[in-house]
């Protein structure tokens, strides 16, 4: 992978390299604190945990104790990459006529009834669990996050944006509104955020471990204040949870690399169906970001969210036909059914072919990590919606996951709601392979935007030769469409710096695309990037300049 040479007053910052581990985060203090673990002698699977723990506290609009997890994780010691689901499941008594007689169309966003059984603490046990350095216990890789809940951190320039999007929503609840606010205020950036109820289940868990959560005393808190709020979930269905741990991640070949993607019901094989179907089309004919190869990347991820529509949900319960939805005959065919000069605005479902035996597949923060023995870990975990439910259970202090609102209520498709099932998740984070190793691994937030945002990013990094962190500065766009987040219509949404590009968008609005810009800042998107090259050795790591992102190595 070239590294870019830059004019030294260039606004752009350079990757950041490192020989022995490196951590890219949204947050510079969760970053700083996985190389802290790191330069202790800890592996990148004991820095995960102190990660995650730091973002938990230090993100609360994006993820926490109440959130969820997806996983790759490379086993330098076996050779093995495995994959993790640390998704809860619907109530076991929970259907969609329960909820359609008490008149709802959909499930809510906010509140009690918005949230599945957060899986964070459970996967973060498992990681620590299976695949810890043992040199470190997992309350004392909590130790930073406690800290930071207890004794207060400086609200970060970028994330205080969050807490003026969400004032209304977190006013609604006073209760909320008293853990999350400043005296009934967002906080300011540079104003110190003191978590003390917060820090207190941290200890709790950290002293009495993941059965502490799901089986004792804020395992029933939790369950109390969930029911009071009107939830159906008991204490055995927080009990019975339990994360997936994997040794197939889902893959594709894509120009002489191996793509892998976290399984259903993670969303990651959109981003390996439109790699397949970008796959069809010569890239060095295209000039990055220009109208055509706009044009192009819209109609691949209209094609292949019309497939996640028809065909994607828990696989215990639908039978995803994943080996045809992958397969290379496929991806021609419908690769073969773009316009290359005109937009589409009614895309159906493809047909599968039969000649591809199928199987069942068994706000948001990430971040990627490699150390000094060669283990990688890419990771995204969340409470979905930015400040998730809104929903702080009892005096527990951290927010719960809004993820339940992901199920459909209608009888008949792939996600409708059924007992103890897994709702489809935006969640995905990739890991790529080269000549058998680990190359290049990546995520971001940003729900629905994430799988054409990572494909984006991918073909910078591959097709277009970009180092990891002009890949995550360049402009980006979001093709929203009805049915998904984004808009209500058809439309190409730009970055600034691509709309002010007049020709640009008299070119897409020739094809028959609308134009407009996002700039919610939901929709930034905050990509944490880690590769390496192969003949040095050198990590390499990109962070995102819309957020706060940082990347620390040694």
């Amino acid at each position: 992978m070239p590294l870019e040479e830059r004019d030294y007053l260039a606004v752009g910052r350079g990757a950041v390299l490192a020989r022995n581990g490196i951590v890219s985060s949204v947050i510079p203090l969760a970053a700083e604190a996985g190389t802290h673990v790191m330069k202790q002698g800890g592996n990148a699977f004991d820095a995960a945990i102190a990660v995650a723990m730091v973002e938990d506290v230090v993100l609360p609009s994006f993820c926490g104790l109440g959130g969820e997890v997806f996983a790759l994780l490379y086993e330098a010691s076996s050779g093995t990459l495995y994959g993790l689901t640390g998704s809860g499941r619907a109530p076991m008594t929970a259907t969609a006529d329960y909820f359609k007689e008490k008149g709802f169309e959909r499930l809510p966003r906010d509140g009690a009834l918005a949230s599945t059984i957060p899986g964070e603490v459970d996967a973060l046990w498992t990681i620590h669990d299976r695949f810890g350095s043992g040199k470190f216990s997992f309350s004392q890789l909590m130790e930073p996050a406690i800290g930071y809940a207890d004794e207060g951190f400086a609200v970060p320039q970028r994330n205080a944006r969050y807490g003026r999007l969400g004032r209304d929503r977190l006013l609604e609840d006073p209760h909320t509104a008293q853990f999350m606010m400043n005296n009934g205020e967002p906080y300011l950036p540079g104003e110190v955020m003191v978590q003390k109820n917060l820090a207190k289940t941290l200890k709790r868990v950290a002293d009495g471990g993941r059965d502490e959560f799901y089986k004792g005393g804020v395992g029933e808190e939790l369950i109390k204040a969930l029911q009071e709020g009107g939830s159906l979930y008991t204490m055995e269905d927080l009990a019975a949870h339990e994360t997936l741990v994997y040794d197939d991640p889902v893959s594709i070949s894509y120009r002489g690399y191996t793509v892998y993607e976290t399984k259903l019901p993670s969303q990651g094989i959109i981003v390996l169906q439109g790699l397949n179907l970008l796959e069809q089309f010569d890239l060095q004919k295209y000039e990055h970001n220009s109208a055509d190869y706009i044009h192009l990347l819209t109609e691949i991820k209209h094609k292949v969210f019309a497939d996640r529509t028809a065909f994607y949900g828990d696989p215990e319960y639908v039978q995803v036909p994943v080996d045809a939805l992958l397969s290379k005959e496929y991806a021609k065919e419908r690769a073969g059914t773009i316009d290359l000069s005109r937009a589409a605005n009614n895309i159906a479902a493809g047909v599968l072919p039969t000649s591809v035996t199928s199987s069942s597949d068994g706000s948001t923060s990430y971040f990627s990590i490699a150390d000094r023995e060669g283990n990688w870990v890419s990771l995204i975990h969340s409470v979905f919606a930015i400040w998730g439910s809104c929903f702080i259970p009892g005096d527990l202090g951290f927010m719960m996951n809004t993820r339940a609102m992901s199920f459909s209520l209608k009888e008949g498709e792939a996600n409708s709601l059924m007992p103890s099932k897994r709702p489809l998740h935006t969640l995905n984070c990739f890991m790529i392979f080269k000549d058998g190793k680990p190359y290049l691994t990546g995520g971001t937030p940003g729900a629905d935007f994430q799988p054409l945002w990572n494909i984006q990013t991918i073909a910078r990094v591959l097709d277009f030769n970009m180092d990891v962190q002009r890949a995550t500065e360049e402009p980006r766009f979001i093709a929203a469409a009805p049915g998904g987040m984004g808009g209500t219509e058809f439309e190409i949404q730009l970055e600034k710096p691509l709309l002010e590009d007049a020709s640009l968008v008299k070119d897409l609005e020739a094809k028959g695309h609308k134009v407009g810009i996002y700039s919610t800042p939901g929709r930034v998107g905050a990509l944490a990037l880690v590769a390496q090259d192969h003949e040095t050795g050198v990590y390499m790591g990109g962070a995102d300049p819309r957020e706060d992102g940082q990347v620390s190595g040694f």
